[in-house]
């Protein structure tokens, strides 16, 4: 099988829910582009180019993951662009509950008005990691908390690095 398929998402930081993901999808496609979306209608803690670092540092050297499989890029433009300029028809989403599903659907939907051969996949994280959120992890390491079971010993140094 030689297929590629594009994550996109903010990434801001990387947690295990998003490394489910794409631990999952590495047994079903060629080769997984996460993709890194630097939109500017987000207030993100970290910019493109630190998170780009960050998620290498975590998928790479935290766990060892194949450089050949995976790719990690920025992108500011529609998903559906992205997908034609890496010859891909399948765009990855991850679930975590119910309440993701709404947005993820009509975001799907909108995708396949857009190109209509394009897929979305959606997949479920494990169940120890679906109640993990970016979000959540930064407010607990802001608070000084303990975020070992949300994220990678690097993600957690690029964390405490930003909020000291």
């Amino acid at each position: 099988m030689s297929k590629n398929a594009i994550y996109p998402g903010t990434f801001d930081p990387i947690t295990f829910g998003h490394i489910d993901v794409i631990k999952k999808s590495l047994k079903l496609f060629s080769k997984i582009i996460v993709a890194v979306s630097n939109g500017e209608n987000k207030d993100y803690l970290f910019n493109s180019s630190e998170r780009i670092e960050i998620i290498k540092k975590a998928l790479f050297f935290d766990l060892k993951l194949s450089k050949k499989k995976i790719e990690v890029i920025s992108f500011s433009s529609l998903t559906t662009d992205l997908c034609r300029k890496y010859k891909s028809n399948i765009i990855l989403r991850g679930l975590r509950a119910v309440s993701d599903f709404e947005y993820e659907f009509q975001l799907a939907g909108m995708n396949r008005k857009l190109n209509n051969n394009i897929e979305t996949l959606f997949l479920m994280s494990d169940v120890e990691n679906q109640i993990i959120s970016s979000k959540f992890v930064k407010e607990i390491v802001k608070l000084k908390g303990d975020i070992k079971k949300f994220t990678t010993k690097s993600t957690i140094k690029s964390l405490k690095e930003k909020y000291d």
